[in-house]
């Protein structure tokens, strides 16, 4: 998407100085220039440029109250003295993915009296000698680089948003594993009524079987009865039929 207007739909209405962060990742620069970004963005504290094609940073726009800039996956190989002339509040720097090669290219970062973290994952200049130790020898201001302070320990999320994600989906997984546990280390009161509840189960079943074999009982005691009624009644037709023959007998005689 073309710079200018991806900068516009971000605005949504709202004028440039009621902007505090803008992301702008993935859209094409020209020739390095981020057109549509002015120093009318006077209130802008959040400045994403992840993948645009940047050379040079020479063509920002005074920021005064810019704290966070993503330079991520760029072509930057130098021109960092700008940084500390347009956004001389930054706090977090994030540098990663470009062609930075040695120290001298971010010795100028050391006017950047507020920088507190800066990352340059995936640039040349790591893979130098003592590379930690060296930068933060020519940065003293630096808390962290790389998501790590001096002694190896690792930033918390406010001071490295390029982690939180991460965490944040750590700390989601172990909510539903901790849930998961109390499911099967049910507390022993809920045990005892689980146990009771199928207790009474088994009772109903029981009784349930009692039911079912007196109505079988009483179901064969009607069955009977109609038997005994049924003969009853063909003995008295047999009876009614010896008399009548009987009867016929005398008449004829």
């Amino acid at each position: 998407m073309d710079m200018k207007k991806r900068i516009h739909l971000e605005l949504r209405n709202r004028t440039p100085s009621d902007v505090k962060e803008l992301v702008l990742d993935n859209c094409r620069s020209n020739e390095g220039k981020i057109e549509g970004l002015t120093d009318e963005f006077e209130e802008l504290e959040f400045l994403s440029t992840i993948n645009v094609g940047l050379t040079t940073v020479a063509h920002l726009p005074k920021l005064n109250k810019l704290k966070k800039l993503e330079l991520s996956d760029n072509r930057i190989s130098g021109g960092l003295e700008v940084l500390a002339e347009k956004c001389s509040n930054l706090t977090h720097l994030n540098l990663s993915g470009n062609k930075i090669k040695d120290l001298s290219t971010i010795e100028p970062l050391k006017e950047l009296k507020t920088l507190k973290s800066l990352d340059l994952f995936n640039c040349e200049v790591t893979n130098l000698n003592e590379y930690k130790e060296n930068v933060f020898k020519l940065l003293p201001q630096l808390t962290y680089l790389d998501g790590y302070d001096r002694e190896d320990k690792e930033a918390p999320d406010s001071d490295a948003e390029v982690y939180a994600e991460g965490l944040d989906d750590d700390d989601d997984d172990d909510d539903d594993v901790d849930e998961e546990e109390y499911d099967e280390d049910t507390a022993p009161g809920d045990e005892e009524e689980e146990e009771g509840e199928e207790e009474d189960e088994d009772e109903d079943d029981d009784l349930s079987g009692e039911e079912e074999e007196e109505e079988d009982l009483n179901d064969k005691e009607v069955d009977d009865e109609e038997d005994e009624a049924e003969q009853g009644q063909k003995r008295k037709r047999d009876l009614d039929e010896e008399g009548e023959e009987g009867e016929d007998d005398e008449d004829e005689d």
